[in-house]
């Protein structure tokens, strides 16, 4: 699969979620040549943030990337926790614009979890990648985010069981390098850590064969 991919798109809801749900995968792509761009739509922002917080996350987002090998990103500057307030269409479009302007043949987007942003954001993205158009995506794949995808509680609402395992033996490094970016986020809560990054990858790749994965659900999968 990752061979017939040759531009990605991750959509994070907010700095950080691009790294713990995909940083290892957005590695490997880059590293097989693949052009990768990050959407980041909410940020740590007031009212609930302060503005040197919201400049601290993005200055710890674009080391990140480059840590990954992002070659274009772009914020949207939502406040975090207030994408619900965001008119439906207006925020549609602004997602759907920078998908239009990237053109990817792949798209990474959040699983609908605890987070209010996780799952407004997932509803945006697969408006903008409906296959209603000649360049929709061909792959648009749900990733799981730490301390927020698995707190979903299990018979009343959806949870995240995957279906599409990436490995990431050779990239493991560079993910939990990636999140170390992130001072500001990291440890904010026991679930929050590259420790945990590296044990969920480990759980993912005894699961397949392989030392450490990434797991996704499948939306949309066009061979």
């Amino acid at each position: 699969m990752i061979s017939s991919i040759k531009k990605a798109l991750v959509i994070a809801p907010h700095p950080d979620d691009e790294t713990l749900g995909a940083g290892g995968t957005i590695c490997r792509f880059a590293e097989s040549g693949i052009e990768v761009s990050v959407l980041v739509v909410c940020g740590h922002m007031p009212p609930l943030y302060t503005e040197e917080t919201y400049r601290q996350t993005v200055s710890e987002a674009k080391k990140a990337f480059k840590i990954l090998g992002v070659e274009h990103h772009k914020f949207l500057d939502i406040p975090a926790t207030k994408a619900n307030e965001m008119p439906v269409a207006d925020l549609n479009k602004l997602i759907n614009d920078f998908v239009t302007s990237q053109r990817p043949d792949t798209v990474l987007i959040p699983f609908p979890d605890r987070h209010i942003d996780h799952k407004i954001v997932f509803e945006s993205s697969i408006v903008a990648c409906r296959p209603n158009r000649s360049d929709a995506p061909n792959n648009v794949l749900m990733y799981e985010t730490v301390s927020e995808t698995h707190w979903n509680v299990y018979g009343a609402e959806n949870c995240f069981i995957p279906d599409l395992f990436i490995n990431i033996d050779n990239q493991i490094a560079k993910k939990k390098q990636a999140f170390d970016c992130y001072k500001s986020q990291n440890q904010v809560t026991i679930s929050r850590s590259s420790d945990t990054l590296e044990a969920l990858a480990k759980f993912r790749g005894s699961q397949n064969s392989c030392k450490y994965a990434e797991a996704f659900k499948v939306a949309r999968i066009l061979m």
